[in-house]
Parts: C-alpha cells; sequence; structure tokens
C-alpha cells in the first residue's frame, strides 16, 4: 500500500546515513581479518577480499563525512536506523560471497550473509569442501558480530552515540521485555555486554584448542557456537565427530549463550543473587532438564541406543542446541521418531532467555503469558480479585502485559503468513510452515526440502528473500521491523 511522508515531519536522514557510515567502517576493519587469513592460506581471493574492505571503507567514510544540521535522534530514527543498518550490512557483507571465491548469485549471496548476522545459521553452500577458508572464517565472523548486536557494538565503540539517541537504539535492538542498563551511560552498557562476550568467546576457543580441532577450526566454532548461530565449516560438522570433550565444552557455551548477559556481567561483579533469583534463568535451566529427559526417553522407547552416548550427552547437546537457537543437530536426529519433532517445535518457538544471542519467542515473555492466564482463571472464580504478574518479585506494568500478548500474537500471525506464502510459491505444506518457523526463530534447521541440517540450495529464489525477511524480524524481535510498515510512523 503507497502512502505519502507528511511533509510536516522531519526524519534526521543525515544522522542516519552518518551512524550506517561508521557501522560500514567497523565492518570493512573486520573484513580486514579473512584478508589477512587468506593472505595466511596462500589464497587466490585475497586481492578480493581487500577489494570487498577497501570498497565498504569508501562507502562508509563518505557518509561519515556528511555534516547534519542536528545531532539529535528520537524513537523513529532508532528503529529506522536498526532496521536499515541491519540490511545495508547485509547488502555490503554479502560481496565476499559474490566475489571471492563461492560464485554465489545475489539472492543466494544476501540469504546467506542475512542468515550469518541474524544467527540463522541456514546455508544455501551445497558444500563446504574446496570453499576458502577466509569465506568460512567471514562467515563466522558475521554471525559473531551479529549475535550480541550490529547497534549494540557500534554504541560500545562510537561514544558520541550515547548523547545522540543511543537509549533508543539500545532498545530497539536488544531483545526482551524490558531493558535495563548496567551503567549509567548506555554506551558503558554496551561495553559491559561486549567485555562479556568477548571474554566467554575467548575461553571457548582456548578450550576448544585442546581438543582434536585445528587452532582456525576452534576460532571459527568458538565465534558460532557462543553467537548460538550454528554455521560449520566443513560437511562433518563438529557433532559428527562423536568427541565427548568438545561436546561437553559446547554445551557448556552455547547455554551461557542463552543466558541474559546482564545476569552474567552482574554475577562477574560479584552480584550472584540477582542471577539466582531471576525467574526466566531458573525456567531455563528447568525446561532443558525436561526436554533432556524427553529426548533420552524418546531414544530408548525407539531403540536407537547403541552407546552410553545416546543417552547422556546427545539428548543433552541436542536440547541446549535447540532450545538457544544454535541449530547443530546430531547425525542422526530425523531418525529420533515423532516426540523428538514435537520436543523441537516447542523449543524453537520458546527460545531462551531475553538478552542472550539466542533466538525464539524467549521466556521470559511465555512465562508472563503463563502467570498471565494462571491469573484470568483464578479471576473466574474469584470476579473481585485484583491480580498482577508478578517476574522476579515485581509486579509487571499492564503496558508490558499487552505489549508481550501482542508480541505473541503477531509472532503466529508472521509464521503463518510466512508459510502461507512458501506454499503458494510452491513449497510443501509441511515444509513450508516449518521452514517459516525456523526463520523467524532463527534456528536454521530444516525438513524434507532442505534436510534437517538445514540447506536451503534447492528453495525457490523468492522464497529466500520472504525469509530473509522473516529472519530480519525475528533477530529484531518483530516491532522493530514492522514498524515501518505501519504508514502512522511516518507521520510526526
Amino acid at each position: 500500500m503507497a502512502f505519502r511522508i507528511n511533509p510536516r515531519s522531519y526524519i534526521n536522514i543525515r544522522m542516519l546515513l552518518r551512524v550506517i557510515g561508521w557501522l560500514l567502517v567497523i565492518e570493512a576493519a573486520f573484513m580486514i581479518i579473512p584478508c589477512i587469513t587468506s593472505l595466511l592460506y596462500k589464497e587466490a581471493n585475497s586481492v578480493h577480499f581487500f577489494v570487498c574492505a577497501g570498497f565498504t571503507a569508501a562507502c562508509g567514510m563518505g557518509m561519515v563525512s556528511m555534516h547534519p544540521r542536528s545531532r539529535e535522534m528520537g524513537k523513529r530514527e532508532a528503529v529506522l536506523l536498526t532496521g536499515l543498518t541491519w540490511v545495508i550490512l547485509s547488502l555490503f557483507g554479502m560481496l565476499p560471497f559474490l566475489i571471492c571465491g563461492t560464485h554465489l548469485s545475489v539472492t543466494d549471496a544476501f540469504f546467506e550473509t542475512m542468515s550469518g548476522f541474524t544467527t540463522t545459521g541456514a546455508t544455501v553452500l551445497n558444500s563446504l569442501t574446496g570453499i576458502p577458508k577466509s569465506i568460512l572464517l567471514w562467515r563466522c565472523i558475521v554471525q559473531w558480530i551479529g549475535g550480541l548486536g550490529i547497534i549494540l557494538f557500534t554504541l560500545a565503540v562510537v561514544p558520541m552515540l550515547n548523547y545522540q539517541g543511543g537509549m533508543q537504539l539500545f532498545n530497539a535492538e536488544v531483545t526482551g521485555i524490558t531493558h535495563d542498563k548496567l551503567r549509567p551511560r548506555v554506551s558503558f552498557t554496551a561495553q559491559g555486554l561486549w567485555f562479556v562476550y568477548i571474554a566467554l568467546t575467548t575461553i571457548l576457543i582456548i578450550l576448544l584448542s585442546f581438543s582434536e580441532l585445528s587452532f582456525f577450526d576452534s576460532v571459527c566454532y568458538g565465534m558460532s557456537t557462543m553467537s548460538t548461530g550454528g554455521f560449520a565449516i566443513a560437511d562433518q560438522s563438529v557433532v559428527d565427530m562423536d568427541n565427548l570433550y568438545v561436546k561437553g565444552v559446547m554445551i557448556i557455551f552455547m547455554f551461557l549463550g542463552g543466558v541474559n548477559f546482564a545476569l552474567i556481567f552482574k554475577a562477574i561483579n560479584g552480584n550472584y543473587r540477582t542471577a539466582l533469583k531471576n525467574d526466566a534463568l531458573r525456567w531455563y535451566i528447568r525446561i532443558i532438564l525436561i526436554c533432556y529427559v524427553l529426548l533420552t526417553l524418546n531414544v530408548w522407547i525407539n531403540g536407537l541406543v547403541k552407546e552410553f552416548a545416546d543417552v547422556t550427552i546427545d539428548p543433552l547437546f541436542q536440547a541446549v542446541s535447540i532450545l538457544t537457537s544454535t541449530g547443530l543437530t546430531e547425525p542422526d536426529f530425523h531418525d529420533w521418531g515423532p516426540l523428538a519433532v514435537v520436543v523441537l517445535i516447542v523449543m524453537m518457538v520458546m527460545g531462551a532467555c531475553a538478552g542472550s544471542t539466542s533466538g525464539g519467542a524467549k521466556i521470559d515473555r511465555f512465562i508472563v503469558l503463563f502467570k498471565f492466564l494462571k491469573n484470568e482463571f483464578y479471576k473466574m472464580m474469584h470476579p473481585n480479585a485484583v491480580t498482577t504478574v508478578s517476574i522476579n518479585g515485581k509486579g509487571t506494568p499492564n503496558a508490558i502485559l499487552m505489549k508481550t500478548l501482542a508480541f505473541l500474537f503477531i509472532y503466529v500471525i508472521v509464521i503463518m503468513a510466512g508459510g502461507t506464502l512458501l506454499v503458494i510459491l510452491g513449497l510443501p505444506l509441511k515444509d513450508s510452515f516449518f521452514i517459516a518457523l525456523s526463520a523467524i526463530s532463527n534456528t536454521g534447521l530444516g525438513t524434507d526440502i532442505t534436510g534437517i541440517g538445514g540447506n536451503y540450495a534447492l528453495v525457490p529464489g523468492a522464497a529466500k528473500w520472504i525469509l530473509s525477511f522473516i529472519m530480519l524480524v525475528g533477530r529484531l524481535e518483530l516491532f522493530t521491523v514492522l514498524l515501518l510498515f505501519i504508514p502512522s510512523f511516518w507521520r510526526k
């Protein structure tokens, strides 16, 4: 539906482009890492990578050189900037996939990049054999940046945004119902969260280096695991290695990736009580244990027990991987039976904790929903009772309650609309709705047409653009993207 922007409305376009310019410069800086990798491994695409980095940096510096009349940004600018940033950085981030050895089409390259930035982990690459290591590393870097958030990283390294709409930007990207600042300035909060993220990633890489994995593999899988993205770097995934040490380490850090990073930051600073009293964290642990028991029983009942790991570490790995939307699956998961599929779908919808790198609707929202429903049933028997939804010992304001219910309702609508469009484009009915759910939950799993590992090479081009949009909507938690399609958003 076409609509005109009210001529009296004012959006600070120059300031938006200036911030996007800084983001492109940062993206170009990250491109230098695979550039160096290509030189170390004497790959033929090193020049092409430098061209990509130089072009991205040049465009970024051109935008940074703009001088806006005002440097103030309000809520509308924050929402618009957040949506534009993820799209523009994906457009520049796909350049290496176009010219550096994978020979992907524009559609496939954009899909691969958006899948990485949103930590979905769905891929269009039929085989990773022969793919340059620089490209494999770039895929992992992209999803690692997107894990905690592109905007959040910019807030941490560009302090000027602390005074120019920083809190609006923070709220527009960070997942969850409410967003607590760790420190008075939002830039310090962003720096604190990124400190935790970088520290955990570094520790994970060091621990993986003590296994049979090479240092390069450890770096790639460290970023892939901590971001709960799930990109593999070989056709034989790390899950296929049957290495209990590697799986055990990955379980711990996938679990941490699904925890609210603000809680981890507070725990590091000695405030353990906040974490111990957090309702979402307690439910997160309970849900993992329940899913682990169900998957273990399912494996046992279906006679799939061949060794001790089949009823111990493998079901636990699968439960943590799916709930945190990492999406790494056991090679024989498709043989686990219908109960495993039901548990998988529930975990995909639910996700882990808000404020983490995981996808899904988040456990926090389901806690609010269940407590709200409990109160409604109670009020049927006691109409005059005054009830409240209590989270972490505090009452939830009615506005947050209504926003939570609206979020879950729209979440279902997007899955239904996306699945319907995919059916119209020729995908099987079962595949369409499962893939739509996988995209919005940023899990990246597939079914028959894509395989359980989620290879989307056979999906039609138009469907890939739709799925890219759904992945973005899921990563930015619906409202930030969908608001741009509401005419009232453009009217002052």
